[in-house]
């Protein structure tokens, strides 16, 4: 149970009771959940403890995992929402489609993808993932079940879109896949030498290309900091149509007992990756799960980080301020002697989510990760925090652990729309800590009075 219906992050308390999705469904149509009670869990991919309840029970949805049908000229898919990401990968790649928005992992559910209205490498041209849902059918404990699309149950729709699960539960969904040429990709670095390089290639790379995404050598220091890679992907036009099995090829078979990602191999890491990929200048056709998922060859990689686990970090900035905010968080990083294992920046575009609250927004988003070391690592993050609201920016709830109330307010002031609209049945441990706060210091305030 404990590694089962854990956050990836393992920063946090793993899930103290789950049940079977079938016997959470029964509670929903007999009336029988009690307030605060459910969360669907799907895969444990999210970093926080937004797919967490401790108070109540989390709902295993991994059962539900059909692929109900799909349709080989449009593209669109209709699944359970406990199907894997992978599974949609190999059911569509033979007919020439993949899915227009992935993140960085292939091991997500459609359920988790749309409640955390997930974003990839070509944001700027595919918006969210919620951009391409075309309806899903959610419980709610009412006992009903509600067809939500842009034209049915709108609010619902939208709310349920990067609503982090706590509208009902999403049975089954509807999706729009993408016509592709091939699935390999055709990726080309670009060395740049600062942040400034990288702003001035930045724009013109969206512009030209699905993909775009760069690494930062976060360890770097002086003249060369904020030294990285610009990475540039487009669907290859003579690939391969055939889905690579979705198996780790390395894997982590225990828990070491202290953190392995330390300083030391954090810069031999950087230094090796910075010569072999930095290689890779003339264009060069690779496997599309190098490409999206490179983590995933490595099972249980979170597992280096030691028992205490590791909390990452990403924040959006607005495109005016990223100039200035985005080479500030990595020195702030930096001057606290945290070094991030996988530190990521990418241009959001201007494509909008249908999504009442969505993270991803026009600027740059900055991801760190960073071992767990206790009040040391928290403040580094609060500082995060500031510095990121500060810059009119947002950090992200379904990779974090630990933000503030008034952080989460301010990234998203529109919260209070979505608490209108929570299923009353359905909490996780993120909301109860943040909006829930709120609420606790409103009904204190009018017991005062």
């Amino acid at each position: 149970m404990a590694e089962r219906f854990q956050s990836f992050g393992l920063a946090t308390p793993p899930a103290a009771r789950a049940i079977h999705a079938d016997d959470a469904i029964a509670l929903l149509k007999g009336g029988q959940a009690r307030q605060a009670s459910l969360l669907a869990y799907g895969n444990g991919r999210s970093y926080g403890d937004s797919c967490q309840n401790q108070a109540g029970t989390v709902i295993d949805m991994r059962p539900l995992n059909r692929i109900r049908g799909f349709n080989a000229e449009s593209g669109l898919l209709e699944a359970d929402a406990g199907v894997l990401l992978a599974d949609v990968i190999a059911h569509a790649a033979p007919h020439g489609f993949f899915p227009a928005v992935v993140p960085g992992t292939q091991f997500v559910t459609l359920g988790g993808a749309i409640a955390n209205d997930v974003h990839g490498k070509n944001h700027h041209r595919r918006g969210t993932f919620g951009c391409h849902v075309e309806s899903f059918t959610l419980l709610r404990s009412d006992g009903r079940s509600y067809r939500c699309s842009a034209t049915d149950n709108p609010r619902l729709f939208r709310a349920t879109i990067g609503g982090m699960g706590l509208t009902g539960l999403i049975l089954s969904v509807s999706i729009r896949l993408m016509r592709v040429p091939s699935l390999d990709i055709i990726e080309k670095a670009a060395r740049f030498r600062d942040l400034a390089e990288y702003f001035d290639l930045a724009e013109a790379a969206d512009q030209a290309n699905e993909y775009a995404v760069a690494w930062i050598d976060q360890l770097a220091g002086g003249r060369s900091s904020g030294r990285g890679l610009l990475f540039t992907g487009n669907h290859a036009e003579h690939g391969s149509h055939a889905a690579a099995a979705a198996n780790a090829k390395f894997s982590v078979p225990f828990q070491p007992p202290f953190n392995v990602l330390n300083r030391p191999f954090l810069t031999a890491f950087n230094a090796a990756y910075r010569w072999k990929k930095a290689r890779a200048i003339v264009p060069r056709q690779v496997e599309y799960q190098g490409f999206f998922f490179p983590l995933d060859g490595v099972r249980d990689w979170n597992r280096l980080y030691g028992p205490k686990g590791l909390f990452q970090h990403q924040s959006v900035v607005p495109e005016e301020a990223a100039r200035a905010i985005v080479p500030a968080l990595l020195t702030a990083a930096r001057q606290a002697g945290q070094g991030s294992f996988l530190t990521v920046l990418k241009r959001f575009g201007g494509v909008r989510s249908p999504a009442l609250l969505s993270f991803a927004r026009p600027g740059y988003t900055l991801t760190l990760d960073f071992p767990n070391r206790g009040a040391a690592t928290l403040a580094l993050l609060g500082e995060l925090d500031r510095m990121t609201i500060a810059a009119g920016g947002a950090v992200n709830p379904y990779k974090d652990a630990r933000m503030s109330a008034a952080t989460f307010s301010a990234s998203f002031p529109d919260w209070p729309r979505l608490e209108a609209l929570r299923d009353p049945a359905f909490m996780s441990d993120f909301w109860a800590r943040t909006a829930g706060s709120f609420d606790q210091r409103r009904r204190g305030a009018e017991a005062a009075e």
